[in-house]
């Protein structure tokens, strides 16, 4: 079914006035994962998503292990109330243990990691016991079993550490690296070409004519993708006619999984923008209720023309002003990239509360994700915009920690109001 069929079947959406969950739910119900597979070394594999499952080839821990510095014992000898005096009679360290046996009354120091000694199954921390010469002064209510990290708590052998589809990050590396893992098999690089579209627009390291101004979309374009892992294309500027506009999008489409542009989708500007799109594939053209970022277009090019051939590439158009950019590809883009890198979908940045500061101007009907400064004061956190919101001010977007998000059905926000924000921290 086309992707227009698919949209038509949804008797609530309005391609005039979608709203921004909408869209989102549209976009993700029409992606799947690229698919191609490869092995990489481990070191290699940081950002990229994992194509099979990683299945523990032993415990981890390999062995019983005291989780805390103490004193391993038996807990047997202890008393059922009052004091328990055991007499100390060696140490068990990290990767060095105990030779000997611990009888009845007795004790061994035990360092973190170290194996107990046999016949100990208690470790009572050192901070409340107390040393009086070689004897240990163990104080009542102490657990059996206690500090004891048994083998496989965290990963039994033969099964799996983690699941294909997940996004491999630092605390991701350490644990295949804790089970020897030198290599690991992951879905390819994500292909994105991108290009910004508009004459007035100029590269930087050429002088400004009248009229120009330098195009900073692709830099930031280029900053995200790079954050997120993908392999990028940078096809430049392109100008406003329909041959060079055609010639990019065929080279596009031919080159990558995804193609994204800037510019060119709003009402003014997409007279020939719109026929050239459809001539090369099914794209749909949206009036998004969110500010920035009302214009979006998302669809298939083919790199011979039409969205099924077997390079058709998803088509995300951009808005062109600088922040409604950014803000069209952190609320779409981003986590629609993710899905098709392999990565299992994922909820979306999570929304926190905070009061607000001052008072915003909002009316109902559309989502606004507004530049903020989030900060802490006496326990309290609390936000407010960064500057000037309009949509080409990208120095408020450089200067804020977060978007303030204003619901679709919100009015005016008063100060001491709570509001929600997404931490750029983790986002960008």
């Amino acid at each position: 079914m086309s992707l227009t069929a698919r949209f038509s079947c949804l008797s609530d959406f309005d391609p005039d006035a979608l709203s921004v969950e909408q869209a989102r739910a549209f976009i993700r119900s029409q992606l799947t994962r690229v698919g191609t597979r490869e092995r990489v070394a481990l070191r290699s594999a940081l950002g990229r998503v994992l194509a099979s499952d990683v299945i523990a080839p032993f415990n981890v821990p390999a062995h019983d292990n005291s989780a805390m510095d103490g004193y391993a014992l038996r807990h047997a000898d202890l008393a059922s109330s009052g004091e328990t005096r055991l007499r100390v009679i060696g140490a068990a360290l990290a990767g060095k243990g105990f030779a000997g046996s611990v009888g009845a009354g007795e004790c061994v120091r035990i360092m973190t990691g170290a194996l107990p000694p046999a016949g100990c199954d208690t470790v009572v921390i050192q901070e409340v016991v107390e040393l009086d010469g070689e004897q240990l002064i163990v104080p009542a209510g102490q657990r059996a079993g206690q500090n004891i990290r048994r083998a496989g708590e965290d990963l039994a052998a033969g099964k799996p550490a983690l699941a294909a589809g997940r996004l491999i990050r630092p605390a991701e590396l350490g644990l295949m690296a804790s089970l020897g893992c030198a290599e690991v098999s992951v879905y390819r690089r994500l292909r994105v070409a991108f290009f910004s579209t508009g004459d007035e627009l100029c590269s930087i390291g050429t002088p400004l004519a009248d009229g120009e101004v330098y195009d900073s979309n692709r830099y930031t374009i280029f900053g995200m993708l790079t954050r997120l892992g993908c392999e990028v294309l940078d096809l430049g500027v392109v100008r406003d006619h329909p041959a060079a506009l055609e010639a990019a999008f065929r080279e596009a489409a031919a080159a990558a999984d995804v193609v994204i542009t800037s510019g060119g989708v709003s009402v003014g500007e997409a007279d020939f923008v719109k026929p050239l799109m459809a001539q090369l594939g099914e794209v749909l053209f949206w009036k998004i209720a969110m500010k920035p970022g009302r214009p979006m277009a998302f669809g298939r090019l083919g790199s011979g023309g039409g969205g099924s051939d077997e390079h058709a590439a998803w088509l995300f158009g951009l808005p062109g002003n600088p922040v409604a950019v950014m803000a069209a590809f952190y609320q779409f883009v981003r986590d629609a990239l993710q899905l098709l890198m392999g990565a299992d979908p994922l909820p979306g940045v999570p929304l926190l509360p905070a009061v607000s500061s001052v008072a915003m101007k909002k009316a109902p009907g559309r989502t606004e994700f507004q530049r903020g400064i989030l900060s802490q004061a006496d326990g309290l956190w609390s936000v407010r915009p960064a500057g000037a919101q309009g949509s080409g001010v990208l120095r408020s977007m450089s200067e804020a920690n977060c978007f303030i998000v204003l619901e679709h059905e919100r009015g005016p926000v008063a100060v001491g109001d709570t509001v929600q924000v997404q931490l750029f921290d983790g986002l960008v």
